[in-house]
């Protein structure tokens, strides 16, 4: 009975020291992806800048439009960021970053499709036009719905919001 116990504890043993192993790497693994994150949101931000001063005299309204397609990109990358930076402090995965993440993408993609449409005025009949405000109109839904989702989430996760918080008195 003693072997069989010490060749338990031995096996017990290898396994806490391989899942230890397999959590560093797991942690190292988001290290890598968040600084990735920060760094592809530096050379976003860093792009866009030099593309609007490359591109501004040339076209003012379509520079301010990819500039401004850069930076809610940056912000998209700095929330994945944040995110990562969270989950290594607390060991949580939040639900909030990743709908923020989404409503970011959202606002980014109607922009996009409204430069787009100044960009080619052609585009403001027919077929096209009816795509355009279709994509506009599920896009900006999406946008309602996650604002939604956001509030309803805090509400959730925040005591102060719930209408069943209990009366202190104060």
């Amino acid at each position: 009975m003693t072997l069989r116990k010490n060749n338990d504890t031995v096996g017990n043993r290898a396994a806490d020291t391989f899942i230890r192993w397999m959590e560093r790497l797991e942690q190292w693994g988001y290290v890598t992806a968040g600084l990735s994150f920060l760094m592809l949101g530096m050379g976003v931000f860093a792009h866009g800048w030099y593309d609007f001063f490359a591109s501004v005299r040339v076209n003012t309204l379509q520079a301010s439009f990819m500039l401004i397609n850069n930076l809610l990109l940056v912000i998209i990358l700095l929330e994945l960021f944040s995110t990562v930076v969270h989950f290594l402090k607390t060991h949580v995965i939040s639900l909030e970053p990743f709908l923020s993440v989404v409503i970011v993408a959202s606002i980014r993609h109607i922009l996009m499709a409204e430069a787009y449409k100044v960009a080619q005025p052609e585009s403001l009949f027919g077929v096209q036009h009816g795509r355009y405000l279709f994509d506009v109109g599920v896009n900006t839904a999406i946008i309602v719905a996650l604002v939604f989702a956001v509030f309803l989430y805090r509400k959730t996760t925040n005591p102060w919001l719930r209408e069943d918080k209990v009366e202190t008195g104060v």
